[in-house]
C-alpha cells in the first residue's frame, strides 16, 4: 500500500491497526512527537502514561510499521476466474497476499480426487497477478496448530474466505477458529463458476454425446477404451446446462491492468482459445512475455472455437477472457480475436512479434495459414511450449475417471444448490 500525500491510510503496527497521516504536515508532527518523547527539543521531556498514545493529537504511533499480510487458501483445482477474483478481493484487504494450496491428500479426504496435480495448481496460483507468496501443502481446515503457524511464522494478520460456507466432513466450519480469534474477513463469492460447475459441464458434454449415440454412459465406460470415451466427449455438442455467470464491464476493469504499451515498446501477440485455463497456458504466456515489453493476447470467440476445433469451448468467451486477464504475464487481451492475424490488426496494435506455441489443440484442417501475413512480414516466431498440457488432456482426465468425478459432483452440487437457493446480497467486491 503506497502512501499518498495528505491521504489517511492504515498500517498494522505490531499487530494493531492505526491511522497515520502522511504528507509534509504529518512528517513534521511525527518528528515533533519523536523529539518530544525523547527530550531532544531543548532537553525537555514530556511524561506520558503510554509511550504510544497522544490524546491531544488524536493519533497512535509506534516506531516499527509493516504492511498488512492477509492469507487465503484453497484447492485451486481447475483454476478459473472465480478463484482469480477471490484472490483479487483478498489482496485488496491488505498489502501482501499469502496463498495456501491444499495437498492432494487433503483434497481427496475432503472433496474427492483433484483433476490437476500439485505442480500444475502451483503454477496456476503463482501465475496470478495478485499473489505475493505461496504456502504449499496446507491443511484443508485451519486447525489450532496451523493457525498459530500462520500468525507467528508467516505473520498473517487476517484470514480471508468467501461468503459461501466451507464445511468439514463432520459439519464444522473450516474457519471457525479464525473467526473466534477475531482475525477473519469475508469476501463476496464470484457468481457463475466453480470447479464443481466446470466438471459438471464436461460430464454434461459426455452425457449429451452418449445420448446422441443412443448409448448409456455406463456401457461406454465398461466396454470402450479411454480413447473412445474422449472422442465421445469431444466430437459432439455440449448439452444444455445452467450458467450463473453474468459478465459486466466492471469486472473486466477490475481484472485489467488499465495501461497500454509505452512508446517504442515491443508488443508481442499470441492468440488461442485458452479454454479450461491450465498450467500449460500460464507457461506459454510467460515465455511469450519474455520476448517483449507488452503481451497482447487474442482470445477466440465461442463461434470461432466451434468452427475451427469442431467442438464448443467448455468456458464461454468472457469467462476465458477473465482467466487470461488474471495472469501476471498478460498486459492486454482482445476479446473475440479473429482467427487470422491481419495486416490491419498488426498496424492497429503496433505488433512487433506474433508467436505461437509448438503444443496446441487438434484443429480441423484449415484452408489457409492464419499467420501467413505475419510470416511474410518476418515477424512470426514459433516458440517451444514448456508444457504438453492441453485443454483436451485436462478433459480426458475427468472423462477417464467419470464415476469418481460424478460421485464427487453429486455430493458437492447439493451444497452449491443450497447456496444459490439461500444466498443473500453481500456488500463488497
Amino acid at each position: 500500500m503506497n502512501s499518498v500525500e495528505f491521504e489517511t491510510v492504515h498500517w498494522i503496527w505490531d499487530g494493531i491497526l492505526y491511522p497515520q497521516l502522511f504528507g509534509l504536515g504529518g512528517i513534521m508532527i511525527a518528528a515533533a512527537i519523536i523529539g518530544l518523547s525523547t527530550g531532544y527539543f531543548g532537553g525537555i521531556g514530556i511524561p506520558c502514561s503510554s509511550p504510544y498514545h497522544w490524546p491531544d493529537l488524536g493519533i497512535l504511533y509506534k516506531r516499527r510499521k509493516r504492511p498488512v499480510r492477509v492469507y487465503m487458501d484453497g484447492c485451486f483445482d481447475l483454476m478459473h476466474y472465480g478463484h482469480a477474483n477471490a484472490l483479487r478481493q483478498a489482496k485488496s484487504l491488505g498489502d501482501v497476499l499469502v496463498v495456501g494450496v491444499a495437498s492432494d491428500e487433503e483434497i481427496v479426504a475432503n472433496k474427492g480426487p483433484p483433476v490437476l496435480s500439485m505442480e500444475e495448481r502451483l503454477i496456476l496460483v503463482r501465475g496470478l497477478k495478485w499473489v505475493d507468496e505461496v504456502i504449499v501443502n496446507t491443511p484443508y481446515d485451519i486447525n489450532e496448530n496451523f493457525l498459530n503457524t500462520l500468525f507467528n511464522e508467516y505473520k498473517i494478520d487476517y484470514i480471508i474466505h468467501g461468503d459461501d460456507p466451507c464445511l468439514l466432513p463432520d459439519g464444522t466450519d473450516a474457519y471457525g477458529l479464525a473467526k473466534r480469534a477475531g482475525r477473519y474477513k469475508q469476501i463476496k463469492r464470484t457468481e457463475g463458476v466453480s470447479s464443481t460447475d466446470i466438471v459438471g459441464r464436461i460430464l454434461s458434454s459426455l452425457r449429451a454425446a452418449d445420448a446422441n449415440m443412443s448409448q448409456n454412459t455406463t456401457a461406454i465406460h465398461q466396454h470402450h477404451n479411454n480413447t473412445d470415451k474422449l472422442q465421445a466427449g469431444k466430437n459432439l455438442p455440449i448439452g444444455p446446462q445452467l450458467s450463473h455467470f453474468l459478465p459486466t464491464s466492471r469486472r473486466i476493469v477490475q481484472f485489467s491492468n488499465g495501461k497500454g504499451p509505452e512508446p517504442g515498446a515491443r508488443v508481442v501477440y499470441i492468440d488461442g482459445a485458452f479454454d479450461l485455463f491450465h498450467a500449460g497456458h500460464v507457461e506459454i504466456l510467460r515465455s511469450a512475455r519474455q520476448l517483449g515489453d507488452f503481451l497482447l493476447v487474442g482470445i477466440y470467440s465461442d463461434q470461432t472455437v466451434s468452427e475451427r476445433r469442431g467442438s464448443h469451448p467448455i468456458m464461454h468467451l468472457h469467462e476465458r477472457s477473465l482467466s487470461v486477464l488474471g495472469c501476471r504475464y498478460v498486459d492486454e487481451v482482445i476479446i473475440g480475436a479473429p482467427w487470422e492475424v491481419t495486416k490491419d490488426m498488426i498496424a492497429t496494435f503496433n505488433i512487433s512479434l506474433v508467436v505461437h506455441g509448438t503444443i496446441a489443440e487438434n484443429n480441423r484442417r484449415c484452408e489457409f495459414d492464419p499467420y501467413a501475413i505475419a510470416r511474410s512480414m518476418g515477424i512470426f516466431q514459433m516458440i517451444t511450449s514448456p508444457s504438453n498440457i492441453t485443454s483436451t488432456s485436462v478433459e480426458s482426465r475427468i472423462i477417464d475417471n467419470y464415476e469418481a468425478y460424478e460421485k464427487r459432483n453429486l455430493k458437492k452440487k447439493e451444497s452449491e444448490d443450497r447456496y444459490y437457493a439461500e444466498k443473500k446480497f453481500v456488500t463488497g467486491d
